[in-house]
């Protein structure tokens, strides 16, 4: 499955100075953005969901730019770029994704919760189980992605600093800036900075890639046969491997199952995502949802079009062994392809796009992990929902901390992989948790609060443990851990075991489990709720009510293990 090519010299990038003089200006632009639009974001609506108030060609901009992470713009070209047609196979796999997230989450989602995962869950299961397990997955799956996405923007800093691959030290040292600055985009801007930042950096990573994606193809006369043509010369160790399956996946039976496991992750993945899932409370109902994602999709689609064309290029006019050997390995192709092409001028401007993309996306993921505790587990679980709202803020922030901190060490951990390979893993983590509960929580009468737990906690306990024995942390020359082998899990991917037993489990606990009080009647309100948007909007007056999720005049409130109602006015 691995293929080995061996390294080159490092490639020269220009002028360090050079290089972070164009890269400040546009970081200090997008914290104006952040501050600007973030400052005063007081109450949980404004700080979680940016008050609700985008529309949603707003928000699918924002999406697209949520989703064109690391992963995307560097990971996935740089995938392409050392493994042909096996790379681009993350980004087939990832769009498909959206097409689950349009078709059974989006709309169901904004109609029946409020800020977080937790607040759709716990409508018609027990709440504090409920909200715990929301809390736990949301954690988990946040800080892996923050893990790739950081890693990833350390690779780039290293690049445009020179600090070779030799010298960890240093690039440890550039990953824990990156991990500050992090942190001051989120505890500024909240979710209404960082969207109008997805928004600014989505239309800028779609301009970079349209005008590297034109200046590549323009080279050969814009006909794509040369450059594929090119591309194959200039890598004569794989050579018309690359437009063909085979380098990375497909030589054994072995490799088949993992590709099998990275798709399965990679389209169930997406919809899984804490931070994709949040998004769909910052428009105002389920129509501006499901206009968010389709959006989305046309923006995605186009953009890895554009990134097949720079992966390529990238293996024509700097080849798989010079991206190999810099600061970054494999993520850093886009921005070899970009000074190759321009100079230092252009790749100031692109390095300063991705490390745009990377600050937003992380800042999103940050808050959609404090949210989570603060909304779910403090508010709701420690303080039964009479939590006051600057208490709840202040937790959000301090668990923003904690999580920055934690992610930053992982990412430093997680130094040179492939950032794209580093998200399959999320996905894997974030369908084997969350997908199951979600769709049986929408869609099954029966299910209830054990299948619910089962699920969550064992899709989650089983992806993660064959995570840590696979051959990506272990047991490869290209592991986050080379020098030692505990691997004994044989595929890099858990997805084709751990996200089929969390539905299974989830099956076997709901028949084990006790039936939910009340169940038909409330699985019909939420029913109706979710299919009409009907008081999808629920009023912030009294805490009490503000934490509860469930329509007026009805509001279903725990009480010692089960629920009873009472009348909301």
């Amino acid at each position: 499955m691995t293929m080995t090519i061996q390294l080159a010299e490092a490639p020269v990038v220009g002028s360090p100075a050079v290089n972070i003089a164009v890269f400040a200006v546009f970081a200090l632009a997008t914290l104006v953005v952040v501050y600007r639009s973030g400052h005063g974001s007081r109450s949980g609506a404004d700080y979680y969901t940016g008050g609700s108030a985008f529309t949603g060609a707003q928000n699918g901009t924002a999406l697209a730019g949520d989703y064109l992470s690391a992963a995307a713009f560097l990971g996935i070209a740089g995938a392409v770029a050392v493994y042909g047609y096996d790379g681009l196979l993350y980004a087939i796999g990832a769009f498909v994704g959206w097409l689950v997230a349009l078709l059974l989450v989006a709309e169901w989602l904004r109609n029946t919760g409020r800020y977080t995962m937790g607040d759709v869950l716990s409508y018609r299961l027990r709440q504090r189980p409920m909200r715990s397990a929301a809390a736990a997955s949301t954690l988990l799956i946040s800080v892996i992605y923050l893990i790739a996405q950081i890693s990833g923007a350390g690779g780039l800093i290293a690049l445009l600093l020179g600090i070779p691959n030799s010298n960890r030290l240093g690039q440890a040292a550039v990953i824990a800036a990156v991990g500050l600055i992090m942190l001051v985009y989120v505890l500024v801007g909240g979710m209404k900075g960082t969207t109008w930042v997805q928004i600014l950096k989505a239309n800028l990573l779609m301009v970079v890639g349209l005008v590297l994606a034109s200046w590549v193809t323009g080279r050969f006369g814009f006909n794509i046969s040369a450059l594929l043509g090119r591309a194959v010369q200039n890598d004569p160790k794989a050579g018309a491997g690359l437009l063909a399956p085979g380098l990375l996946y497909g030589r054994t039976a072995l490799s088949k199952l993992d590709f099998i496991s990275l798709s399965l992750a990679a389209v169930l993945g997406p919809a899984s995502l804490p931070h994709v899932l949040m998004r769909f409370y910052t428009v105002p109902d389920a129509q501006q949802a499901r206009r968010s994602v389709a959006w989305a999709i046309g923006l995605i689609g186009v953009f890895f079009l554009m990134v097949l064309v720079i992966g390529y290029g990238a293996t024509a006019f700097v080849g798989p062994q010079a991206i190999l050997a810099a600061p970054g390995s494999s993520n850093s192709a886009a921005l070899l392809l970009a000074f190759n092409l321009g100079g230092e001028l252009l790749l100031g401007i692109v390095a300063a796009v991705a490390f745009a993309t990377i600050l937003a996306v992380v800042s999103g993921l940050t808050i959609v992990a404090s949210a989570s505790v603060a909304h779910d587990l403090y508010a709701n679980v420690v303080k039964r929902g009479n939590a006051e709202p600057v208490a709840e803020i202040r937790v959000a922030r301090r668990t923003a901390v904690v999580v920055g901190v934690v992610a930053t060490g992982g990412g430093i951990l997680a130094n040179g992989q492939n950032v794209a390979v580093l998200v399959t893993l999320a996905f894997a983590v974030a369908a084997s948790t969350n997908m199951a509960s979600l769709l049986f929580s929408l869609f099954w009468r029966r299910f209830n609060t054990t299948g619910a737990v089962w699920s969550m906690y064992g899709g989650m306990a089983i992806a993660s443990v064959l995570v840590i024995f696979s051959p990506a942390v272990s047991g490869t020359p290209t592991a986050m851990l080379p020098g030692v082998d505990f691997a004994w899990f044989p595929l890099a991917n858990p997805g084709l075991v751990s996200i089929p037993a969390s539905f299974l489990l989830g099956v076997i606990g709901t028949f084990l489990g006790r039936p939910e009080s009340d169940a038909d009647r409330r699985f019909a309100e939420m029913e109706v709720r979710a299919l009409t948007g009907a008081r999808a909007a629920a009023v912030e007056s009294h805490p009490a009510t503000r934490a509860s999720t469930h329509p007026a005049p009805t509001v279903f409130t725990p009480t010692h293990g089960s629920y009873t109602t009472r009348n909301a006015r």
